[in-house]
């Protein structure tokens, strides 16, 4: 049941007025993303947009700056994702440069608590008497919790980017690009850029009361806190934050991403991040966005999809080496037991999958699975692998603990398709059905009661069925078109690396051509091993989860990225293969 897909080649019209120093072949991708020029393809900080279009802004800085003048007692509660965490850090950390004395941090637990700032987590809280909640990267969907907190006599300050809904939540204040009249020009910013911007507002702030700070008081330190503090200091948190979050990575976030993955190929990263960079085996002085997203961010994910986010959260905000080593291995531990339950998911997933009637190329049908025994905090990489094979929105649900009457849903969709906007059709036509959802346009979050499962797929279905074109349904895969003979080699494949940050929005470039299969064999019981060749070129490449139990045919046209190969070292490069397809007249060859 997996999808046809068709290699798109991309447009690109290059212009004048490149430096020497970037390559034609980088001029070429850059021009197909839409940079013309090296100021939109490699932004500095110095682009950065000012914080004051953001709604909300002046009184949360407000907010804070009282609490930091009186020593209030901030509490931050973080969410239990990478965005969620880093932005917790960023927001603990920074929040202390500004001068804050007494600032705490929360996180719910997955299985506990459920999603963001609940009823049950303010009711734990409350023995610690805050003075001001801050929400990071969630709350705009958090109703109840902070209807609960004002209750106690709490400030509210709600940070987040995810999309609102009809009503906004009961805060003092709310900074969030995507709420209505909202006029920041970047709506793409992850939570943990969120929060990023607003200290930077509340630095601004700071510093311009300092010539009126004079004596000995706690009013007077803080602004001199204010002048000293280097918040560039926080972007390697925001950098993988915002990777991990799959935000569009336009000029503001590469800038932000960029920034920070500098400090991480310098060492200048916090302990933690060091330490989960060093534990993931990637090479810190060639670290790349690619890394961050699989290799950092997993482990970092893996606390709050198995256990409790607030192990990953102690690990970026020590800055203690060898504690930071300890916190990165029992991460790393963690992942690879979240990695065998997702296999074991997914394999249960296609399964059920192949009982189903296959949908026809032009049948916008939407996807549901459910099954009693998946854990919660794994279903959305489940979602997500069965999205890209079946190139159709995928909900998956599991029990929201073990034996619950309730359900949690991860949704995740493809381009042209808002998914939560579907899931507010649906809770629009079926009132009631729908416990509580939010989200973004490809991914989402919901929960529902599990009796009305049944009900909820075929809503679901119906809404897709009516609202997602057929044309969206013909998958392609994009490329940056055929490499020259002279362009395979280290030099290029060097540049290619350094040329971004790559992420979404702005896709790491990938070509396609025909080759000789010169040679294969299966690696790692899932992965093949080839030697191709073109006319005065014989390469290496590798194929991740390409053995399907098929022996290659002797010719194939394959979609690639060209990598230094850190293996072999040197000048040595290989070729990433992302789709393979038969070449015309193609047939089985046999294994080297």
């Amino acid at each position: 049941m997996s999808v046809v897909r068709s290699i798109r080649r991309r447009e690109a019209l290059v212009g004048a007025g490149w430096p020497a120093q970037v390559t034609p072949l980088l001029r070429r991708i850059y021009a197909a993303r839409g940079a013309h020029d090296e100021a939109s393809a490699q932004p500095r900080l110095a682009q950065l947009l000012p914080p004051d279009a953001l709604s909300g802004i002046d009184d949360a800085v407000a907010m804070l700056a009282d609490a930091i003048a009186r020593d209030a007692h901030i509490m931050v509660v973080g969410d239990f994702d990478c965005d969620g965490a880093t932005a917790c850090a960023v927001a603990v950390r920074g929040l202390r440069m500004l001068g804050a004395m007494r600032v705490s941090h929360a996180v719910p637990n997955r299985m506990v608590h459920g999603y963001g700032l609940s009823p049950l987590l303010v009711q734990e809280l409350a023995p610690l008497r805050p003075d001001l909640l801050l929400t990071v990267d969630h709350g705009i969907a958090c109703h109840a919790g902070i209807a609960a907190a004002k209750a106690q006599g709490w400030r509210v300050l709600v940070t987040d980017h995810h999309l609102p809904g009809e009503q906004l939540p009961p805060a003092d204040a709310i900074v969030n690009p995507n709420q209505r009249g909202d006029g920041f020009a970047c709506k793409s910013l992850a939570g943990v850029g969120v929060i990023f911007y607003v200290l930077l507002a509340l630095r601004r702030h700071l510093r311009a009361l300092a010539p009126a700070a004079t004596g000995d008081s706690h009013e007077a330190r803080v602004p001199h806190a204010a002048a000293s503090a280097d918040l560039t200091r926080l972007l390697d948190l925001v950098a993988v934050g915002t990777i991990a979050d799959l935000v569009m990575l336009d000029t503001t976030n590469r800038s932000l991403v960029a920034a920070g993955l500098r400090q991480l190929r310098e060492g200048r990263g916090c302990a933690g991040l060091q330490a989960l960079i060093t534990v993931a085996g990637r090479d810190p002085a060639r670290l790349t966005a690619s890394d961050i997203g699989f290799a950092v961010a997993p482990r970092l994910n893996a606390a709050g999809r198995l256990e409790d986010m607030a192990l990953g959260i102690h690990c970026l905000l020590t800055d203690e080496p060898a504690e930071a080593h300890v916190l990165a291995a029992r991460l790393h531990a963690i992942n690879a037991e979240r990695r065998g339950v997702q296999q074991a998911m997914v394999d249960e997933a296609e399964a059920a999958l192949a009982l189903r009637v296959v949908p026809t190329p032009d049948d916008a049908a939407g996807v549901c699975l459910f099954d009693p025994d998946w854990h919660p905090g794994v279903i959305g990489l489940v979602a997500s692998r069965l999205k890209e094979r079946l190139h159709r929105p995928v909900v998956a649900f599991a029990p929201a603990e073990p034996g619950s009457v309730t359900l949690r849903g991860s949704a995740r969709s493809i381009p042209g398709f808002h998914v939560r906007d579907a899931l507010a059709v649906v809770d629009s036509l079926h009132p009631g059905l729908i416990d509580r959802f939010g989200g973004h346009a490809m991914a989402a979050g919901l929960s529902l009661p599990r009796e009305r499962l049944a009900e909820f797929e075929a809503a679901f279905d119906a809404c897709t069925r009516a609202t997602l074109p057929v044309g969206l349904l013909a998958a392609e895969i994009a490329s940056d078109g055929a490499l020259h003979v002279d362009e395979f080699d280290h030099a290029h494949a060097c540049a290619l690396r350094d040329g971004g940050p790559w992420g979404q929005g702005f896709p790491e470039p990938q070509f396609d051509g025909e080759f000789d299969v010169i040679a294969w064999r299966v690696v790692g019981e899932r992965h093949l091993k080839l030697e191709l060749g073109q006319p005065g070129l014989r390469l290496n490449a590798i194929e991740f989860g390409g053995w399907a139990g098929e022996p290659p045919p002797p010719r194939v046209r394959v979609v690639y990225r060209l990598e230094a190969d850190l293996y072999r070292g040197g000048s040595a490069v290989q070729l990433v293969v992302v789709h393979r397809e038969h070449a015309p007249d193609a047939v089985p060859c046999r294994p080297a």
